[in-house]
């Protein structure tokens, strides 16, 4: 029996970009849909017959055409080009920061993440390298298009990337654990409990959970949001007009303070900080109130705190970075010389960087190498070249095939209403309780064994952590 297949396109002016495509094989019904001119996402479910198939096809059809989607061929019309941060970084007129040392990841870079054992740096080619903080390179991946952002979740770390997809990377394979709507132009992503918050161009912020499905999407009061940060109760939106913060559940405004323009956020337990083009960073209580602010000398596209907020740091760009007491006080300024710090994060005495120059530094910011460097006496800097191997690309809806239960949790793919859910079947957890399992990869039915299975902090749920392969 032939191939029955039937490409849709919604693209609107200053919305929606995306495609949706049907294919009717025998009596297997493939659905692919994303942004237009990526690869997207692919869910494939089995019907007991062609007619079956092809009459649940006609409903999705229908569906689409009545939100707008039209027939189109593909490949006529082109992917639209992703918004960057436009940055015209000039050099710091300061002493040199103590940089120990510096890898070069082959282009800008936004993402970052330090934990006690690793140091990751994502650019704008996808690459994302993992080193450990003697500088040496641990492993590397490519996804499918850039990094903006590398955040962690407890014991999960996720790429948010330019094609929309957030990814996780807690495994041996990176894994798509959300896929933002395609219309949805992404600037920043914060992530706490499964909860997901999304910033993007238009100023609008959005919560999607755990399954992969908006709890809430609202316009927002400005434009050109950069900064989110997500707790236990709330979404802290930083946008053109200032901070916003959101009630996590309902999306409900619970306050809104003005300050400059927000190109960067942090958050501590009890405080945001909010890095301006007005050449401050604000810090707000989480209940709106200004606290504090910390003066610099050019916009700031960065900042950071060491824990509890006794130290603020900050970069410019002008490629300085700064170090404030949490009273305020400016105690140093120093240059990067590796370019403007897009992210940075503070571990164990140490100032980790990711700039536009596309390196990843690392910053002793110890008193004594401080004092030594406005001296103008610096180490001699150590420059870490990229592996001469380019990574190969990520597979994330490739998975392993194994009989071997290797002690890990089973988990079984089932059909709930229409919608693919996913539940464990090794003894001692909920069996009414889904799992968050990577949607790319499910299949009516199958059994898969995972590396680990927690339950999430809020309750109701649990989390899929590390390795997943398919059982026989």
């Amino acid at each position: 029996m032939s191939q029955e297949t039937t490409y849709l396109e919604l693209s609107e002016v200053d919305g929606a970009h995306k495609f949706y495509e049907v294919i009717v094989d025998n009596a297997t019904l493939t659905v692919r849909y994303g942004r237009i001119g990526d690869q997207g996402q692919v869910k494939a479910s089995g019907y007991p017959d062609n007619a079956r198939a092809r009459a649940a096809a006609a409903k999705k059809i229908g569906e689409k055409i009545r939100k707008g989607y039209a027939p189109a061929v593909p490949g006529v019309r082109q992917k639209r080009s992703v918004s960057r941060r436009q940055i015209v970084s000039t050099r710091s007129t300061a002493h040199t920061a103590p940089v120990l040392w510096r890898y070069d990841s082959g282009a800008p870079a936004f993402g970052i993440f330090v934990d006690g054992q690793h140091c990751m740096v994502g650019n704008e080619h996808g690459v994302i390298t993992t080193l450990d903080h003697d500088a040496r390179v641990r492993s590397q991946v490519r996804l499918p298009d850039g990094v903006k952002c590398i955040v962690a979740d407890d014991a999960w770390v996720y790429a948010g990337c330019d094609d929309g997809n957030v990814y996780d990377l807690s495994g041996k394979v990176p894994r798509v654990a959300y896929a933002i709507a395609p219309e949805i132009d992404i600037y920043w992503l914060d992530i706490h409990d499964g909860v997901l918050g999304v910033s993007d161009a238009d100023g609008g912020i959005t919560a999607v959970d755990h399954e992969d499905e908006f709890l809430w999407r609202r316009p927002g009061r400005g434009r050109s949001a950069w900064m989110v940060r997500c707790d236990r109760d709330a979404i802290y939106h930083g946008h053109s007009q200032g901070v916003t913060g959101y009630e996590w559940r309902t999306g409900s405004e619970l306050w809104h303070t003005r300050t400059g323009a927000v190109l960067f956020g942090w958050q501590e337990d009890g405080s945001v900080f909010a890095g301006t083009s007005t050449r401050e960073v604000v810090r707000l209580s989480k209940s709106g109130r200004h606290e504090r602010s910390y003066l610099c000398d050019a916009p700031v596209f960065s900042c950071a705190t060491a824990e509890g907020g006794r130290y603020v740091f900050a970069g410019d760009s002008q490629s300085s970075i700064y170090c404030f007491d949490a009273d305020g006080t400016r105690l140093w300024k120093l240059g990067t010389g590796c370019g403007s710090a897009y992210s940075m994060q503070y571990h164990d005495d140490r100032l980790y960087v990711v700039t536009t120059g596309g390196h990843l530094a690392c910053i002793d910011a110890s008193e004594p190498a401080i004092r030594a460097a406005q001296a103008g006496d610096v180490p001699e800097v150590r420059d870490i070249k990229a592996p001469r191997q380019a990574p190969r690309a990520a597979q994330p809806t490739v998975v392993e095939v194994t009989s071997d239960l290797g002690g890990g949790v089973v988990v079984q793919c089932l059909d709930d209403r229409g919608r693919l859910r996913v539940q464990v079947l090794s003894d001692g957890y909920r069996r009414d309780w889904s799992v968050q399992f990577p949607k790319g990869i499910r299949e009516p039915g199958a059994r898969y064994l995972v590396t680990e299975v927690r339950e999430s902090s809020r309750g109701g749920y649990y989390r899929a952590y590390g390795d997943i392969r398919r059982l026989r």
